[in-house]
């Protein structure tokens, strides 16, 4: 591994193999207070919770809102390893609040341009043949890079509206087969049952591709915040298409022009003229450590680590740079790299202990390349507060503080 000598290593390892033995040698007298007395019982409480000394890792609401059940809350990512998000973790973006939906009574409604309208019970959606396929979900205004960023601001809340998890249902594909899709049918208007009455319209092609109804989440039921006890899952689109609590298909042969695609979710561009129905997340990358609100203790060895993702399809190829995007190394990319999924790059790099700008760049399989702020800019304005996918850069200050570059 570059950086870091096999001697050095080596060294490493004896030293600790030494210090082990001498722990070994020094008795009982020498063991942590934890090793002379009994656990906690693993049956408290049922449903496991994490370390006390993890306590810190927790969702954190993003800016205030202008309605009190509208809310959001992001992602620890500079805590977190590998590339799933626990069930807790994931986060959170409700324009209505969480609805109490009751799984018994909830029902599912295909209907408009299909040969046999149908209703459907969470009973009837668990008979078919389910999938599980691992994606990430990222929310269209993930990153607020756009307009006034924050030195203070650490990954979680930069990039903390993006999660990664298993997610399992039925094909889409498989429930328009039993209402038999009509010719002219060209959209599908996916509606929730929370009091906004969510509602994006979805390219019928996105419907018989990849598009899943889900019911379960790394492995357990959808949580409330997260759509219980069914929602849309629409790999590699804007978040916001995933609706939640979901209660209602209707195919038609235009969008529907709803409230969240006109006055929301459209990309205002500095001519006036705003971009709508932009539903693929582009391919991004953010360094997780070191990152902003961190300290680089020793100069030395250290490993680079973030995520790189794309709704377009696998990352290719991560680089990072450790002066500000002057020059670029190409980072080791951690199995597995799925298409549309969070993606885990490592890098090691020996810190001479003076500033750096640490940046990365992803490149997806199509060929597209994750563009400077600069760039983005020059296109985009700042205008629009959705779509931000440029390179992040974080600044290591002499003495190892790291913060958000603006």
């Amino acid at each position: 591994m570059a950086g870091f000598s096999v001697t050095r290593r080596r060294g490493i390892l004896a030293g600790a193999v030494t210090l082990l033995s001498g722990q070994r040698a020094g008795a009982q007298e020498d063991a942590p207070p934890w090793m002379r007395q009994q656990g906690s019982p693993v049956t408290s409480p049922p449903y496991g919770v994490p370390s006390k000394f993890e306590q810190n890792v927790i969702r954190r609401a993003r800016v205030a809102v202008k309605f009190p059940s509208a809310s959001s809350s992001g992602t620890p990512l500079q805590d977190l390893h590998g590339i799933i998000t626990p069930n807790g973790l994931h986060y959170e973006r409700h324009h209505a609040g969480v609805p109490g939906v009751d799984p018994a009574e909830h029902r599912l409604l295909i209907h408009g341009l299909v040969d046999r309208p149908l209703i459907f019970t969470i009973d009837d959606i668990l008979r078919f043949p389910s999938v599980s396929q691992i994606h990430f979900l990222e929310c269209s205004g993930n990153t607020p890079e756009f307009r006034d960023p924050k030195p203070d601001w650490t990954p979680q809340d930069t990039h903390g509206l993006l999660s990664c998890c298993e997610w399992t249902g039925v094909p889409l594909s498989t429930l328009l087969a039993e209402v038999g899709v009509q010719p002219s049918a060209r959209w599908v208007l996916a509606e929730g049952a929370d009091a906004a009455a969510m509602s994006r319209s979805v390219p019928i092609e996105k419907a018989w591709d990849d598009a899943i109804v889900a019911y379960a989440q790394n492995g357990e039921r959808l949580r409330p915040e997260q759509g219980y006890p069914l929602r849309l899952f629409l790999p590699g689109f804007e978040g916001n298409m995933s609706i939640k609590w979901l209660r209602r298909l209707k195919l038609g042969d235009q969008p529907f022009q709803t409230r969240e695609e006109t006055s929301k979710y459209t990309d205002l561009m500095p001519d006036g003229k705003a971009r709508q129905f932009t539903f693929i997340m582009e391919a991004k990358s953010v360094i997780t450590r070191p990152a902003g609100g961190q300290q680089l203790r020793d100069p030395g060895f250290h490993e680079i680590t973030g995520l790189a993702w794309s709704g377009r399809g696998r990352i290719r190829r991560v680089e990072v740079s450790t002066d500000g995007g002057t020059s670029w190394r190409t980072a080791s990319l951690q199995e597995p790299v799925l298409p549309k999924c969070l993606t885990r790059f490592r890098l090691p790099w020996t810190w001479d202990g003076g500033p750096a700008a640490l940046r990365s760049r992803a490149i997806d399989d199509t060929g597209y390349v994750q563009p400077p702020r600069e760039a983005l800019v020059d296109v985009r304005g700042i205008n629009s507060g959705y779509h931000f996918n440029a390179q992040q850069t974080w600044q290591v200050a002499q003495g190892g503080a790291v913060s958000n570059a603006v």
